[in-house]
């Protein structure tokens, strides 16, 4: 089979490219620079999805996409509109017209419950245009990544955590490697949706609880109302337990 993974050079991306080359497809890497692209897949195609002219082509004879381009934190003048909404439609769209059998696209767990976060917004925007296509698709849902849990002992090193709401947001992390193995049983099966986390559920107190006890340091923790929390914070992102 061949696969084309979206937003490759990313946290998640890198793994999924991994994954599926262990179970013996053939996969192209979606690059903006393929220089930054080196060994990760068995072949690597510059473009930028954001410009959709970029895409001609690049689909033909590929059987599933799987996409997890998107921003967390906005860059190159770029928002969340155009890139976790408008750049996975301008790859849906080339999809369509190359005839790929399938999309996969990763989302964020209980996006229903987050319809003021832009970022949550706007992917949520296009799993809508990707359930109204024609084309067979598998929505994978996933909790925090370990990569995110990063944040927080960085902070403890720093001396002090701080948290929006009273830390008990509930959230079971998953590291990028099992999320992509899952990703893949989800798309080899043909399932339209798969709701994915690790399998610790641990509030935010106790993680950072756990960050500070890692580093030897008396914990300090400072508590934020939920309002002070900004698009690209924790308690934005998919903290929530499966």
């Amino acid at each position: 089979m061949n696969v084309l993974v979206a937003g490759a050079t990313g946290y998640l991306g890198r793994f999924l490219c991994a994954e599926y080359a262990r179970r013996g497809h053939h996969v192209t890497a979606l690059v903006r620079d393929a220089a930054q692209a080196g060994s990760l897949a068995d072949l690597s195609v510059e473009a930028e999805a954001t410009r959709p002219e970029t895409l001609e082509g690049i689909m033909d004879g590929v059987d599933l996409i799987v996409s997890s381009l998107g921003i967390t934190r906005q860059a190159d003048g770029l928002g969340y509109r155009e890139v976790d909404f408008q750049a996975n439609l301008n790859l849906l769209r080339e999809a369509e017209a190359a005839g790929v059998g399938r999309f996969a696209y990763v989302h964020v767990l209980n996006a229903d419950a987050m319809t003021d976060v832009p970022l949550v917004d706007a992917k949520s925007a296009f799993v809508d245009a990707l359930h109204a296509s024609d084309m067979p698709a598998t929505v994978i849902a996933p909790t925090g990544y370990f990569s995110d849990m990063g944040e927080i002992l960085t902070m403890a090193r720093n001396g002090r955590v701080w948290l929006f709401g009273g830390g008990a947001h509930r959230l079971n992390p998953i590291h990028g490697a099992d999320l992509a193995v899952a990703i893949a049983d989800a798309t080899d099966a043909g399932r339209g949706w798969a709701e994915i986390g690790g399998p610790d559920v641990m509030t935010q107190g106790e993680i950072a609880c756990a960050a500070f006890a890692a580093l030897g340091i008396k914990p300090r923790i400072t508590y934020l109302p939920d309002a002070c929390a900004g698009p690209g914070s924790p308690s934005c992102r998919s903290c929530r337990a499966t």
